[in-house]
């Protein structure tokens, strides 16, 4: 087993997380001198996801992002609206675009290097932190952490675990027969069975769209299952000839499980095993994109990466959330009727994006139904908004 040099930063796990933070350092003058590993099982260079995002205006991915909406598409039983998004924009990346912006730049920093390898534990020894592949001990000074071990979750059971999970078509037809300027959101009109289930679908053209079957809930299914609904919907919608020219599928955490216990003075959990992934919603990216900034300046002040982590009302609302859908799955279709029915759409996005004033985020709350749940759910979680773990 060999050891190789000490690096002032490495970054294990080249997911959003990992390359959004390397972006960020190889911008920065502040990190110019000093060494950086990126440490990854492959080079990533294939469309593997796709990650959405609503935002205001433009933004800085703009030159990057394949299709943006100007309306959403919001279906269920109980509440049916086409949404005009205003000043927003739904926007669409696939992570192909942004891997290989990402690696184009880094290719060019003499101060990054890069490693091919499977990290099989992170031990910590006089002051520095030793990443342990099969052939090699890899040692930073400071590490981040962007590698998602969904077992830890399992050491604290009083934390609702649900899974973001899903398939997608892309998929395209001979006729047009996608509105390109609407994105489908979310439609709940699908059957249920007893969970949280929606079809989701981003029309690039008129000829082409991501048609992608998701659940909310704690178990998976068998991928002919989440296929099957996709036909089915797709038939709904009177498509019947179509091709699928590429496939994705996902198991995205939704958690409030309190990753900063995992933290230490040298080494920081980021993405998904840091718990940037928001928890009611699994939406990653652009939370990466405001903690990655958040991370940056706190490296140019701080040493300490105990002190990174600081948890908000946000935490335990969502928390307040998941139990409710953990509890009682099959009401999520009810929980974002709601929700969408009765808030004006800006001061949802302000909400799910950690923005609102505290009077704005009571009224949503107030507006969410079945108001009962909620409140069974606010009175059982509340001590834990105040616990250390």
């Amino acid at each position: 087993m060999k050891t190789s040099e000490i690096y002032d930063f490495i970054i294990a796990g080249s997911g959003a997380a990992g390359l959004m933070l390397a972006y960020r350092m190889s911008q920065d003058s502040f990190f110019d001198d000093k060494k950086i590993l990126l440490i990854d099982k492959f080079i990533k260079n294939t469309n593997d996801r796709t990650w959405c995002f609503w935002q205001e205006g433009a933004g800085e991915w703009d030159h990057i992002i394949s299709k943006s909406w100007p309306k959403i598409f919001f279906g269920s039983q109980k509440f049916t609206k086409d949404i005009d998004l205003g000043h927003y924009n739904y926007k669409m990346l696939r992570s192909s675009d942004f891997y290989n912006f990402i690696y184009n730049i880094l290719k060019d920093k003499s101060n990054f290097e890069f490693a091919t390898n499977s990290i099989n534990h992170i031990t910590e020894k006089e002051n520095l932190v030793h990443l342990h592949s099969d052939d090699t001990i890899f040692v930073g000074k400071k590490v981040f952490n962007s590698i998602f071990d969904p077992s830890i979750i399992a050491t604290l059971p009083e934390f609702p675990y649900l899974k973001q999970h899903f398939i997608g078509w892309f998929v395209k037809t001979e006729i047009p027969v996608f509105d390109d300027k609407k994105a489908t959101f979310m439609d709940f009109t699908v059957d249920q069975k007893g969970n949280t289930r929606f079809m989701y679908v981003l029309p690039t053209t008129s000829y082409e769209a991501l048609v992608e079957y998701t659940l909310f809930s704690e178990h998976l299914l068998n991928k002919s299952e989440y296929e099957s609904e996709i036909k089915q919907y797709l038939s709904k919608l009177g498509i019947s000839d179509y091709i699928i020219t590429e496939t994705e599928m996902g198991d995205i955490p939704m958690t409030s499980y309190p990753f900063e216990r995992h933290n230490t003075s040298n080494l920081l959990q980021i993405g998904s095993a840091g718990g940037w992934t928001k928890a009611s919603t699994g939406y990653t990216f652009a939370s990466t994109t405001r903690k990655t900034k958040e991370l940056i300046n706190f490296l140019k002040k701080e040493s300490d990466f105990t002190r990174f982590h600081h948890r908000s009302r946000y935490w335990y609302y969502d928390l307040i959330f998941l139990d409710v859908l953990y509890r009682n799955n099959e009401a999520g279709s009810d929980v974002f009727s709601s929700i969408f029915r009765n808030n004006s759409l800006k001061k949802i996005f302000q909400f799910l994006d950690e923005s609102g004033t505290f009077m704005e985020d009571v009224k949503i709350m107030l507006r969410t139904r079945p108001m009962g749940l909620f409140t069974v759910s606010a009175f059982l979680n509340f001590t834990k908004m105040f616990k250390r773990y």
